[in-house]
């Protein structure tokens, strides 16, 4: 909730578009007919974050090819889209604060609603929130949570119930970060004392300093896939999304995954347009079949993250809905929080410290 994955669109499709044709060819309805065979939409999203499934259930239906690109961080894909000023994808899933800083910087096309029926699938909870005023640019997906997974056979997972806990000294060279700087900077503003989304560098000199001490304790910093280190036994703690701890319940037993006291960092990851994209039509496509409830359901039970879309929750069975893991509780969701935009001027601040912390210094 995340290494270029087989991609499911043909190049070769792309490659008969550039073969000639005269203009009478090209009005001809059997041409027209395999011109729209051989659409594809440019999907750029986190690793693992979407089921091939429905990926495979989309192009079948659709005839349109999905061209799949992943990214490790929000940043990594921020800079990116940044550099080449919304072009080269259609389709791209930036957590809450970049959607914010997205829209903000006019790097997004506004929404026509009208091309999206199965947003009334969706939570109206989840939706019109702060990042977004009446989701104008973006379609909620999938729901993440950061919080501790713990492979209950090597350490007792009763023993770990806040972030506090990390700093113990027999978890030294035991614990897995993700390679996120603000859910790192949010686990460190709330043991010093502050909340998330400061933009005082005192504050996130304090985070910065409280990190630094933990440093002992972290063998790998990881976000391609945060559950591999976990179950292959080279870490015994990650602070992780909760859809990998999910994932690695299925593979390890007794994989617990809890929600710190002092609150979780939670994610509402969207689908969104580029100002950019060349193939418009076929991502609303693509955004209205991953609204379906059909799709819903396969995306929570393949990777263990909550979505906001009711009519999908509805078909799951009962084991998985009342999973805690998947599905946190109302006071889990309230003590957490939601990242927001801070600005140019404090995230060079993070990132100034981010950099130092992963330098060792």
């Amino acid at each position: 909730m995340k290494k270029w994955i087989a991609p499911i669109a043909t190049f070769a499709a792309v490659a008969l578009l550039m073969v000639g044709c005269s203009k009478q060819e090209a009005q001809a309805p059997a041409a027209t007919a395999a011109a729209a065979s051989k659409q594809k939409v440019v999907v750029y999203n986190w690793t693992e974050y979407l089921p091939e499934s429905a990926l495979q259930a989309f192009t079948k239906e659709t005839g349109i090819e999905v061209e799949y690109a992943t990214y490790e961080s929000n940043e990594a894909m921020y800079a990116k889209i940044k550099l080449l000023e919304g072009k080269g994808y259609d389709v791209v899933v930036p957590s809450t604060f970049y959607v914010e800083k997205m829209r903000k910087e006019g790097l997004l096309q506004a929404l026509d609603k009208t091309k999206l029926k199965n947003i009334a699938n969706l939570d109206p909870a989840l939706l019109n929130k702060a990042y977004d005023p009446n989701n104008e640019y973006s379609v909620p997906y999938l729901v993440s949570a950061t919080g501790i997974a713990i492979n209950g056979k090597v350490v007792d997972a009763t023993k770990i119930t806040k972030w506090a806990d990390l700093w113990k000294p027999e978890y030294v060279g035991k614990i897995e970060l993700m390679d996120d700087m603000r859910d790192n900077f949010y686990i460190g503003l709330r043991l010093c004392g502050f909340q998330d989304n400061s933009t005082n560098e005192a504050e996130i000199k304090c985070a910065y300093e409280k990190l630094k001490a933990l440093l002992p304790s972290v063998k790998t910093f990881n976000s391609d896939a945060p559950k591999v280190p976990l179950i292959q036994g080279n870490v015994s703690i990650g602070a992780i999304w909760n859809g990998e701890a999910y994932k690695a319940s299925q593979e390890l037993e007794n994989v617990q995954f809890v929600y710190p006291e002092e609150g979780a960092t939670f994610a509402i990851d969207s689908f969104v347009i580029p100002k950019g994209a060349a193939n418009v039509d076929a991502a609303y496509k693509f955004i209205d079949f991953m609204m379906r409830a059909e799709s819903a359901k396969a995306a929570i039970e393949e990777l263990g993250y909550t979505a906001p879309n009711l009519a999908g929750q509805a078909l799951l069975d009962e084991k998985l809905r009342n999973n805690k893991t998947v599905f946190p509780s109302k006071t889990d969701f309230e003590k957490g929080s939601i990242h927001s935009d801070v600005g140019d001027e404090a995230l060079a601040i993070y990132s100034k410290y981010w950099d130092l912390l992963k330098a060792g210094k």
